[in-house]
Formats: C-alpha cells, structure tokens, sequence
C-alpha cells in the first residue's frame, strides 16, 4: 500500500507561483502513473495532470485549463511528484489531490490527502 502526501499549498496572489510536492512512500513511483487533481468547493473532483514513464517515453497530460501554465515532474530518486503552478487565478483555487495507480490514471485507486491553494484576486 502506497501513502501520498501533499505539501507545498498555501495562498497567493492571482499571478504568482506555487510548487505542489507528493512524496510517495511503501512503493516506487517507478512502476505507477502518477497524476494530479483538484476539488474546488462545491465542486466535483477534476483532473488536472499526469505523468507515466514506464514504457521509456515520458507521457504528460494536462486538462485545457491549465496547460502551459502548470507543469507535471517527478524525481525518482527521492520518490516524489512534483506540480510547478505558474500564473495562477482565482479559479485555480482548490484542494490538490496527488494520486497514483498502475492502470488507469484517471481513476486512480491511491490518492494523498490533498494540499489547498487559495489564489486571491
């Protein structure tokens, strides 16, 4: 079993940067897709990016709502995923969600504890 935890959250101006970890632990990244997704209040849980490397091509996904402004990365050696957020809105604000599963990323069966960002205007 796989733990997940998020760090990195916090509140910024509309604008600003935040970097996203999730450290991974009882398995390697290795061998799993790993991915990132938020909940917003009131709102249902949406994907928001994801990674797999394990055919020798690394293959990243973004949803339309944040390509070219996040960035999906991992470093194996210290089993961690990372999400660089740059320009973020108002909207972006949510609670991000790390999750990993070695089928199907976009419903992943592991998932962290979430981090909240709050983007202020």
């Amino acid at each position: 079993q796989v733990q997940l935890v998020e760090s990195g959250g916090g509140l910024v101006q509309a604008g600003g940067s935040l970097r996203l970890s999730c450290a991974a632990s009882g398995r390697s990244i290795s061998y799993y897709a790993m991915g990132w997704f938020r909940q917003a209040p009131g709102k249902e849980r949406e994907f928001v990016a994801s990674m797999d490397w394990r055919t020798g091509y690394t293959y990243t996904y973004y949803a339309d709502s944040v390509k070219g402004r996040f960035t999906i990365s991992r470093d194996n050696a210290k089993n961690t995923v990372y999400l660089q957020m740059n320009s973020l809105k108002p909207e972006d604000t949510a609670v991000y969600y790390c999750a990993s599963d070695f089928n199907n990323i976009r419903a992943p069966k592991d998932w962290g504890q979430g981090t909240q960002v709050a983007v202020s205007s």
